[in-house]
């Protein structure tokens, strides 16, 4: 996200609340890269412009602010504020299975919104951190997972014991200069080979 100002695409139905956030957006620094009047073009820009945040009114023509999230977090996972005048408790319930980080209640101010976006960001950085580490942690078990079966498959075929099939691994792994999962690998695929 440190590539410049924060590029952001906003969607209300009503010309002044637009117009609200694309004075009171520039104001504070930031990029307004989209400005939609319904859902559905906010989808559509949000595909073209690849904002680093979506601030939307719920209630909106053709495509709520929701179902529009949906359909742009399916294509790219981007960070989001809903706005709406209706504090209603359905469509707080609808956002907390969004990628939502603020709620606001109109009428907003501009002291609303930097405070807002700042803490949806910071929150939106935390999440990828946790997504990051997660996805690290899965690929490391499937790297064991695969390590442990070439290490059978040596154990097998070369009737080696287990230290010595990971040392194997390991020496295999150094001399080749390869990653030991890309060794343990090509070891899977030659013996699927030479399976009868």
């Amino acid at each position: 996200m440190d590539h410049g100002p924060l590029r952001i695409a906003v969607a209300d139905d009503e010309p002044d609340m637009r117009d609200f956030f694309c004075k009171v957006l520039g104001y504070l620094g930031y990029e307004v890269v989209a400005v939609a009047a319904n859902g559905r073009e906010l989808v559509d820009q949000c595909r073209v412009t690849m904002p680093d945040l979506v601030i939307t009114d719920i209630v909106m023509p053709e495509m709520d602010g929701l179902d529009a999230l949906d359909e742009i977090c399916h294509e790219q996972a981007i960070p989001a504020i809903l706005v709406t005048a209706h504090n209603d408790s359905k469509f707080v319930q609808r956002a907390i299975h969004k990628r939502v980080l603020a709620y606001l209640v109109k009428p907003i101010k501009r002291e609303d919104l930097e405070p807002a976006i700042t803490l949806a960001m910071q929150r939106y950085k935390e999440f990828q951190a946790l997504q990051k580490q997660t996805d690290d942690l899965r690929q490391a078990l499937e790297d064991r997972k695969l390590i442990e079966r070439a290490k059978g498959i040596l154990m097998h075929r070369a009737r080696m014991e287990e230290p010595d099939a990971f040392r194997r691994l390991q020496k295999l792994s150094s001399e080749k200069n390869r990653k030991m999962v890309e060794i343990a690998r090509t070891i899977i695929e030659a013996d699927e080979a030479m399976a009868p």
